[in-house]
Order: C-alpha cells, then structure tokens, then sequence
C-alpha cells in the first residue's frame, strides 16, 4: 500500500463472515456459500484490522474476533508475522470500541488475563470498557477484555476528544456504540482516517441511510456524509474494517 500513502497500511484481514440478529459471525465463502441461503437479514462483512507504520510507531487498530488456529497460535499474531511484522514490535493499539468482532485479540485466547501485546500501549475509551463490562453478552466478551481494567500497559482515555502522542487525534462518536470513538492519523500532509463501525465499507460512504443496528443510526449516517465530503477535501485515506472488496481507499 506504500503507493497509497507514505505511512504504510497493511489489512490484516480474517476473512469474510455473515452475521445476523443472533450476533454470531459465521464464515463464508464466496465461492461455495450463497448468501440468500442464510437467515433473512444477515449482513455480509470482513473481518480485517489494520497495522499503520508511520515514523514514530507500529500502530495497530482494532484487535479482530480473536480466534486461535488448531496449534493454539492467535489468528492475529499469524497474520502479523505473515505480512512480515514481528507481533512484539507493535506499539500502541488503538481500540475504536470492544464489540467482540473488534476485541476479541485484546487478550490471549489461551489466557485471557494477559494482554495479546504486553509491549504495546493500549488506548481504550474509560466509558466503553465499564459499559462493556456491565453489558456484556451478546455483543461484548467481557472475559476477552477483562485484562484491560488495571494493566499498566492499558491509558483510558476519559475525554471525548484529543491527542495520542501529538499526531493521532481521537473522537467519540456515540453513533454505532454508544462510546465508539474514531481516528485521524497525521503525518506530515497525510491523513488517515479509521471510522471503524460507524464507516465500515465504502459503499455506506455513499448512500445515505440509517443502519438499525446503530446505536444512534441517524447521526452515523450524518457523520459518514460529513467525513466523505471533508476526505475529498482534505485528500484523506480511509480504512473500511469491515469492507472484504475495498479496504483502503484514498479519496
């Protein structure tokens, strides 16, 4: 993606999934699965996390679902090591929200009370993990993110706004959850922008409608405008975690 932007991107992606009201990701293949042939209503999404390398860090965003394959490796740590990262260089984690599609490599599958990234700084929204915590099922794993309460690893951001180390700027949105927060990473003239679930694939980026799975789908669909006409403007890229044909995009 070095073509794209100075920082380098690298998806990471964990393949394409269907979920429905039951809030279960099952797999899918394109090639054999047919999508009418799942419960009425299931969403067809990816799965992908994003590491970001820029001059000061190996950032990685979101953490994924967090599953192991059958020798016990987190699905994560192979596809970082895959793509030519050593899981040990990652910097800081930057969690949009703790939706178990998100979180569930916060932690370690064979060990959920330690941290998947123990050398990494974590930043995670104070109000979304006690929310997290208390709501629990079906969509939040408290056990995946449990770690995250007392590490000394972990900085709860309490601020609806501000600054990570001078250059990656965060804002809560409250529209698909109601503490997702998004991110602008700048550096030099570029900016990246991760809108997580509030702007999960391009094609929402164009069309103008509310998702009844938002927390506050009318104020997503507003922000989704608001931040497609300013990227044009101001020439950013876009990751689309949840989007299996575009995941980086540079308006």
């Amino acid at each position: 993606m070095n073509d794209i932007c100075r920082m380098k991107i690298i998806p990471l992606s964990e393949g394409t999934f269907t979920i429905d009201k039951t809030k279960q990701f099952v797999p899918f293949d394109d090639g054999t699965d047919v999508l009418k042939a799942r419960p009425v209503g299931s969403l067809l999404v990816e799965i992908q996390p994003f590491v970001v390398i820029t001059s000061k860090d190996v950032l990685l965003i979101d953490t994924g679902l967090g599953f192991s394959d059958g020798n016990g490796v987190m699905q994560l740590h192979k596809n970082l090591k895959e793509a030519g990262i050593d899981p040990g260089s990652i910097t800081k984690v930057l969690m949009s929200h703790l939706h178990k599609d998100h979180a569930g490599a916060v932690s370690e599958d064979s060990d959920r009370s330690r941290l998947c990234f123990p050398g990494a700084t974590y930043y995670v929204q104070e109000r979304e993990l006690d929310y997290a915590l208390d709501k629990g099922l079906p969509s939040y794993l408290p056990e995946e993110i449990q770690a995250l309460k007392g590490a000394s690893n972990v900085v709860l951001l309490t601020e609806d706004h501000g600054l990570i180390d001078n250059y990656i700027e965060y804002q809560v949105t409250g529209a698909h959850s109601m503490f997702h927060q998004v991110f602008w990473i700048r550096e030099e003239e570029e900016i990246i922008f991760f809108g997580a679930d509030d702007a999960p694939q391009l094609p929402q980026m164009k069309q103008r409608y509310a998702a009844k799975y938002d927390h506050d789908g009318k104020k997503a669909m507003e922000l989704r405008k608001q931040w497609w006409e300013k990227g044009a403007e101001e020439k950013w890229t876009f990751l689309f975690y949840h989007d299996f044909k575009t995941p980086v995009l540079k308006a």
